[in-house]
């Protein structure tokens, strides 16, 4: 069977409209990490027929992509802030949602050489962002799980940043610097219950990088508590957290003793992140 790169999408694209809400976005990204081209190729040649072991790699990518696998595990890698990330099954898929959280820490009013930690940084997306526009910070990316270490360590290097530190830690258990102008995580803090779990893309992540106790709260309780301990005076902590989970989030850090506390709002206009600073 031969087809042409516009008979080839539109075939796929629609067996994929049960199970994607971008179906032809899905095809075009398969079909580009196939044939290893830009995408202005796919509306430059829409008639080039496709060869017959293209387009059998292709049917093969398209079948993991109708059993619900993700399309970021099927290609291994995901864009986030204009930046290519590997990926893979230890860690959690960068999300759009979570630019909001690069966008908030680099319009802080930090200093030239700050020091930064990113706290359970799987892919390194988030670190390696921050490393990436402001290049002078020291910035520290950990995680308790190797595999997500090596990870964003291998993008640490196709990123050419070698300058940012990433190693194991359980959040702070192997941290020794105690002065961070910035702690920033989007740590888990969906509730262990959700029925959203069982749903989608995020079947195919790992659940320990999803959950949390205490209805989603446990973790982010525990890095905003212990964070007091590694912030220098005048340091911010930054959240991700879930859009329902903002007013109890601030009042925790209003409780812990935490300053100018505010919510910042993602793309979608959805609660996505909380800030606060620790006294001066």
């Amino acid at each position: 069977m031969q087809l042409t790169i516009s008979e080839a999408l539109n075939w796929a694209s629609s067996q994929l409209e049960t199970v994607s809400d971008s179906a032809m976005l899905d095809a075009e990204v398969m079909l580009l990490h196939i044939i290893d081209k830009p995408r202005s190729y796919l509306y430059t040649w829409p008639e080039k027929v496709l060869t017959f072991e293209h387009f059998s790699a292709f049917k093969k990518l398209l079948s993991k992509r109708l059993n619900g696998n993700p399309i970021a595990h099927i290609v291994g890698e995901r864009e986030f802030w204009s930046l290519s990330f590997r990926v893979n099954p230890a860690t959690l898929i960068p999300r759009p949602d979570t630019e909001i959280l690069v966008e908030t820490a680099l319009n802080l009013p930090l200093a030239e050489n700050a020091r930064v930690l990113d706290l359970g940084t799987g892919t390194g997306a988030i670190a390696l962002s921050l490393a990436h526009e402001r290049r002078q910070w020291q910035v520290c990316a950990i995680d308790n799980v190797e595999e997500a270490v090596l990870l964003a360590i291998e993008n640490r290097s196709n990123l050419q940043l070698e300058h940012v530190d990433v190693f194991q830690s359980d959040w702070f258990d192997a941290v020794e610097c105690y002065d961070f102008n910035l702690i920033v995580s989007n740590p888990p803090y969906i509730d262990e219950a959700d029925e959203h779990l069982s749903q989608g893309d995020v079947r195919f992540e790992p659940q320990s990088a999803l959950t949390a106790p205490l209805k989603g709260f446990a973790d982010l309780f525990h890095i905003a508590d212990c964070a007091r301990d590694y912030l220098a005076p005048g340091g911010y902590i930054l959240l991700e957290h879930g859009y329902q989970q903002a007013i109890e989030l601030r009042e925790k850090l209003i409780e812990l003793g935490y300053e100018n506390v505010a919510t910042v709002r993602d793309f979608g206009s959805n609660d996505r992140c909380t800030i606060g600073r620790w006294p001066r």
